[in-house]
């Protein structure tokens, strides 16, 4: 191996490590490991100011095709995503105007209110509306405002949330996988190989849909008991409150709600419009701030700066690893295994991404693939890239169920138990989360090889 392509692994070795150890934070973590690829792969070992230059992939603003899509379509290239920065960001300041108006609180305190608040009812319905939610709002977002509701129902019905919660995070990672927006690996996957909402929609979505029904099944099936044991008294249900009074501003909770609308049409018809995620994330993020009125500074000051700070420094370190050639080679192994057939080659990209995936951040693990995937649609007679794109979501964004700590969802779901009094443990989640996640799995392959293969 050359220096340069020592150099990458290393670097991106060095940060996968200390991700998992999860002892500094993780956006310092990337944006140093960053730093140490120009400086030292590219600066050092490479003397190549091009390849800087395109890690950091400034050029993309000035392109006209990043704000509005040619017919031709907008050649990929190794460095920073910023369609996926922008679009995330966006996305970001309109939750947080719609969480300001009290809009997910005031959701679930009306579904809850519309099943009567009766225990198994009310789980699938918590459990459908996460997976709804997360088809268009980041999972995290939906977990933290679902997870603190379903807690204050759980004390005021005298019920244990903790099934819920579980349940409730497997479903929001599940209904991420359904769209583009839905997921971080999926926008990236989607700004990097050009796919639009609608393609995900009929193909992650298709799949995403039959296995929330299997998942809503399962889930009743394993805390049926538990459930049924639960007994909500009409003087449980008079205590809790109105869902009308979640709402703290009644003009900015109907105003983030027509913008939220407006951002799922145009996400909808993205590919009609010619409109790119990165031109509608700042778009949304524009109008959610002239509607912010004199909030905007606590809403800027709310937006998740660290997540995006931790994309930016990933997509310098995995550019580091395209640029010189190793994932190219990773591609070559996949291929060599696999003998060129499409079936081995689903089966390893979909195990290897749910496995790798509950047991580190899946996002990087999206952002070092796609090339991978590029390449050995490439190279390989017979092998559609969508098909390996679909497979690689699937497996990014259901592996993480598996563990506490396989995506962000999971960790921030289960934080929030912890805070409350609700403490669950790595047996009490994985007891639940793993047989289903093999279930998930094994039924997505299967419906990938009849589909695609």
């Amino acid at each position: 191996m050359a220096p340069e392509q020592i150099s990458a692994l290393i670097i991106f070795i060095a940060m996968f490590v200390l991700i998992v150890a999860d002892k500094f934070p993780r956006q310092y973590i990337t944006l140093v490991c960053g730093l140490l690829t120009i400086v030292v792969t590219f600066g050092i070992c490479m003397r190549s100011g091009s390849s800087i230059l395109e890690s950091l992939n400034l050029k993309a603003f000035t392109e006209p095709s990043f704000w509005i899509a040619s017919e031709a379509g907008e050649e990929a290239s190794a460095g920073i995503n910023w369609a996926t920065i922008l679009f995330i960001g966006g996305m970001m300041v309109m939750v947080e105007g719609m969480a300001k108006a009290g809009f997910f609180q005031w959701l679930c305190m009306r579904l809850a209110k519309l099943v009567n608040y009766k225990p198994i009812p009310l789980m699938i319905a918590f459990m459908v509306m996460s997976f709804a939610l997360a088809m268009f709002i980041d999972s995290i977002t939906v977990i933290l405002f679902l997870a603190a509701v379903t807690i204050e129902l759980g004390k005021l019905l005298k019920m244990n949330p903790v099934p819920m919660i579980i349940a409730e995070i497997f479903c929001a990672n599940l209904g991420g996988s359904a769209t583009m927006s839905g997921d971080p690996p999926n926008i990236i996957i989607g700004t990097s190989l050009h796919y639009s909402f609608t393609d995900f929609l009929l193909n992650t979505g298709a799949i995403a849909l039959i296995q929330l029904i299997l998942i809503v099944g399962y889930y009743i099936l394993i805390y049926y008991k538990t459930l049924k044991a639960t007994v909500v008294s009409e003087k449980d249900i008079a205590e809790i409150p109105e869902p009308s009074t979640m709402i703290t501003n009644k003009r900015d909770f109907i105003i983030s709600t027509v913008i939220f609308l407006c951002a799922i049409v145009l996400l909808v018809t993205h590919n009609t419009t010619g409109l790119t995620v990165a031109t509608i994330g700042v778009g949304v993020a524009i109008a959610s701030l002239l509607a912010a009125g004199k909030s905007i500074p606590v809403i800027l000051k709310k937006v998740d700066y660290d997540t995006l700070l931790f994309f930016i420094g990933l997509f310098v370190v995995v550019s580091g690893l395209e640029i010189t050639g190793i994932l190219e080679l990773l591609a070559k192994f996949i291929k060599n295994i696999s003998g060129g057939n499409i079936y081995v080659m689903v089966a390893i990209i979909l195990w290897l991404s749910a496995i790798a995936s509950a047991v580190v951040d899946n996002i990087p693990f999206a952002a070092t693939m796609i090339p991978v995937i590029k390449a050995l649609a490439e190279t390989t007679t017979g092998v559609p890239l969508t098909t390996l794109a679909w497979t690689l979501a699937i497996g990014t964004d259901v592996g993480g169920n598996a563990t506490p700590i396989g995506a962000s969802a999971n960790v921030v779901g289960v934080s929030v138990a912890e805070k409350n009094g609700h403490p669950i443990g790595w047996g009490k989640y994985c007891k639940a989360s793993i047989p289903a996640t093999i279930l998930v799995i094994a039924t997505s392959m299967i419906y990938l090889f009849i589909r695609y293969c």
